[in-house]
């Protein structure tokens, strides 16, 4: 016999699965910056009440994922260039100590990985596809930092990248950059010698020079 879910139980559910996918949406720029998102629409779409949905909404304004005004509008952020900044100096801290903590866990397996992922990333680039990119990128970090075994700053370093991923893409789509940055390379060469020092610099080069060639 199947036990039914509370209700409570169903509502956290359906929070949870409107949280997750709004979430990774706006992280990888695929909602543009500005843009409204309203209870009714949210729940038309993931066909919930109103209470996953607000859940959702407060979860992800408390993240810095959306912006909150004082009449209630909910949109994605729009950041200036003082905030992206400030966010990719933060990103600078954070990831290269991820970084420096993964190297002893950075065997072959994810070199090869990481190598694979760092094609998409080209492929994205040359097809001018901005979210492809921006997926692609985070993909590339993220699977790096999994072998740092430090969730608390793992998970910070994913709400800056949640509160860039609209402007990202905008600011991808005005410069339609074709080239592909050399950052990767230089962290996969790093990887591979096991050079600490390098790897740091590449990192830090990667997450604070990429935001500025698309800002200047």
């Amino acid at each position: 016999m199947l036990i039914q879910a509370r209700p409570s139980e169903a509502n956290s559910a359906a929070h949870d699965t409107v949280y997750r996918t709004l979430r990774t949406r706006i992280m990888h720029g695929e909602i543009e910056p500005g843009t409204a998102l309203t209870l009714r629409g949210i729940g038309k779409e993931f066909q919930v009440s109103m209470t996953p949905a607000r859940e959702a909404l407060r979860r992800l304004v408390a993240e810095g994922g959306l912006t909150l005004t004082q009449s209630g509008r909910v949109s994605t952020p729009e950041l200036g260039n003082e905030r992206i900044e400030e966010l990719s100096s933060l990103r600078a801290l954070i990831e290269t100590e991820l970084a420096s903590r993964a190297l002893p866990r950075a065997h072959n397996a994810l070199i090869e990985r990481l190598q694979a992922i760092n094609a998409g990333v080209a492929d994205a680039v040359a097809r001018g596809d901005s979210v492809g990119y921006i997926r692609s990128n985070l993909e590339f970090h993220r699977t790096l930092y999994l072998r740092a075994q430090a969730p608390a700053m793992l998970a910070t370093a994913e709400t800056v990248w949640l509160q860039l991923g609209p402007t990202m893409r905008r600011l991808y789509e005005l410069r339609r950059r074709r080239d592909v940055p050399p950052h990767h390379r230089m962290i996969l060469a790093a990887l591979q010698a096991g050079d600490e020092p390098g790897l740091r610099l590449a990192v830090r080069t990667d997450v604070t020079q990429g935001l500025r060639m698309l800002t200047s």
